[in-house]
C-alpha cells in the first residue's frame, strides 16, 4: 500500500499528517481552520485518499502559517508515498462544474515544480481565510510533491464554489495520476528512466 506519514514542526505550526494513495476517502481533519478542514474532507473524498491532518498553528495571528504549511506537509506526503513512482499514469486532468463555477486542474508528476494558478476572484474572506492564501497552499504543494499543476477558472463568481471546485477537481486530477498503469505497472513513465 503507498501510505506516507509526515510530522512537520516549525515556530509557528506542528503538523502530523497520514495519506493512502490506494484508499476510499476516509478523512480525519483537524487544522485549526473549519474552512480548510472542509476542503481537506473534500480533497480526500473526491480522491479517494485516505487522509488525516493535524495541525496547531498560530491562527492568532491569523492562518497563513497554517494553509502554507500544510500544503507543504501534504506535498511532502505525495513524494514519499509516490516513491520512484514506478508504474504511475503520471498525468491527470478534470474540468469540474460547480454549480455556476467551471474549474480546469491538470497535473504532471515529472518531479518538476511549477504551479499556473489563474483564478480571478475578488478579495475575499470564507470562514476567517482570506482566499489568496489557497495559491500559496497550491505553491507550496506543487514545490513539495514536486509536480505540475495548473489551475483555471473558466467561469464562475461565486468565491466558495471557485475554490470548492479547486480542491475538488486538483483530488480528480491526481487521482488519475497517481493511479497505476495496468499495463506499465513496473515501468516508470518517463523515457529518461527517472520521474
Amino acid at each position: 500500500m503507498r501510505n506516507a506519514f509526515i510530522h512537520n514542526q516549525t515556530a509557528e505550526t506542528n503538523i502530523k499528517i497520514s495519506l493512502t494513495l490506494d484508499g476510499k476517502g476516509m478523512s480525519e481533519i483537524d487544522s485549526g481552520c473549519g474552512f480548510l478542514d472542509h476542503m481537506l474532507t473534500l480533497f480526500a473524498k473526491h480522491g479517494n485518499f485516505d487522509l488525516s491532518v493535524s495541525c496547531k498553528g498560530d491562527t492568532y495571528v491569523d492562518y497563513h502559517h497554517t494553509v502554507e504549511d500544510i500544503g507543504i506537509a501534504l506535498g511532502d506526503a505525495f513524494q514519499k508515498a509516490l516513491g520512484d513512482k514506478r508504474g504511475i499514469i503520471r498525468y491527470g486532468s478534470m474540468i469540474l462544474p460547480m454549480d455556476e463555477a467551471l474549474i480546469l486542474s491538470s497535473v504532471d508528476l515529472s518531479g518538476r515544480a511549477y504551479l499556473g494558478y489563474t483564478i480571478d476572484v475578488r478579495p475575499y474572506t470564507v470562514g476567517g481565510v482570506d482566499v489568496e492564501l489557497f495559491k500559496e497552499f497550491f505553491l507550496a504543494f506543487t514545490r513539495r510533491a514536486a509536480c505540475t499543476l495548473h489551475i483555471r477558472q473558466l467561469a464562475g463568481e461565486n468565491v466558495h464554489h471557485v475554490i470548492e471546485g479547486i480542491f475538488k477537481s486538483v483530488a480528480r486530477s491526481l487521482k488519475t495520476a497517481v493511479a497505476i498503469d495496468e499495463k506499465n505497472p513496473d515501468t516508470i513513465p518517463s523515457t529518461k528512466g527517472t520521474l
